[in-house]
Order: C-alpha cells, then sequence, then structure tokens
C-alpha cells in the first residue's frame, strides 16, 4: 500500500524504495538510475507509518512519521473547556 498524498522529490528516496506514477496510472518500482531532479515518487506506507518501528532511513521521513503521529492524537484530544464569561452582544 502506497502513502497518499505524499510525493516527495524521488533523488530523496533510495532506490528501491521510490515507486514512480506510469502514464497510465500504475505505479512501478524504479531503482536503476539516478531520477531526474525534478521527478516525484511515492512511497510505500510502511516507511510512513508512525506505528511501525524503523531505522532514522532518511531525517525528512521521520518528521514526517512524527506529523502522522501527531496527527493521529488530533481526534482523540478533548475539546477545550467553553470560556467561562459570556461575551457581550456587539449587534
Amino acid at each position: 500500500m502506497l502513502e497518499p498524498d505524499l510525493r516527495p522529490p524521488a533523488h530523496e528516496v533510495p532506490a528501491g524504495h521510490r515507486w514512480i506514477e506510469l502514464s497510465d496510472g500504475r505505479v512501478s518500482v524504479y531503482g536503476v538510475c539516478p531520477p531526474d531532479q525534478f521527478q516525484r515518487c511515492r512511497i510505500e506506507h510502511r516507511l510512513a507509518c508512525p506505528a511501525r518501528l524503523l531505522p532514522d532511513l532518511w531525517p525528512w521521513l521521520t518528521d514526517l512519521r512524527g506529523e502522522k503521529a501527531r496527527q493521529a492524537e488530533r481526534p482523540t484530544a478533548p475539546e477545550p473547556p467553553p470560556p467561562s464569561e459570556r461575551w457581550p452582544d456587539a449587534g
């Protein structure tokens, strides 16, 4: 399964981990030669999933995993309490 809505520059992803989208919508592992500097790729979800223990493969991926962990915690955070005072009616 590929990580949705994430397309990092292919030259920042090691060969064998970059999935290039083909013109017909399919994807293929691209590890043969260095990609063009403007080429974007996809990565597997398991590399970005904060629930998986992985080594620090790339600094940007470590940051992404941290952000995804924070996003996963946000929906379960309690709502802040309502303000204790009423605002005056300005209308």
